[in-house]
């Protein structure tokens, strides 16, 4: 299940302060630039996690995330 298309805008939003990640993106909003598919899903038991979405912030740095870490901006669709 798809949660997410390009052109959506969302907030990261990284549960774990202690990820290498969380300072720099958690609290971030930017854009969904691309989604790919891969079979991470097999090894965690949720095929929600097949799915990884490739968010671009304002300033033009992107970085690929799972459902979990996403959430719908305000903003909606750019």
């Amino acid at each position: 299940m798809q949660r997410f298309d390009e052109g959506d805008r969302v907030r990261v939003d990284i549960p774990d302060k202690n990820d290498p990640d969380y300072d720099r993106w958690s609290g971030v909003e930017g854009t969904i630039v691309n989604v790919r598919r891969d079979d991470a899903g097999r090894e965690t038991g949720d095929e929600r996690d097949n799915i990884e979405y490739r968010v671009e912030n304002k300033e033009g740095e992107s970085m690929w995330f799972r459902w979990r870490d996403l959430r719908p901006a305000s903003a909606g669709k750019r």
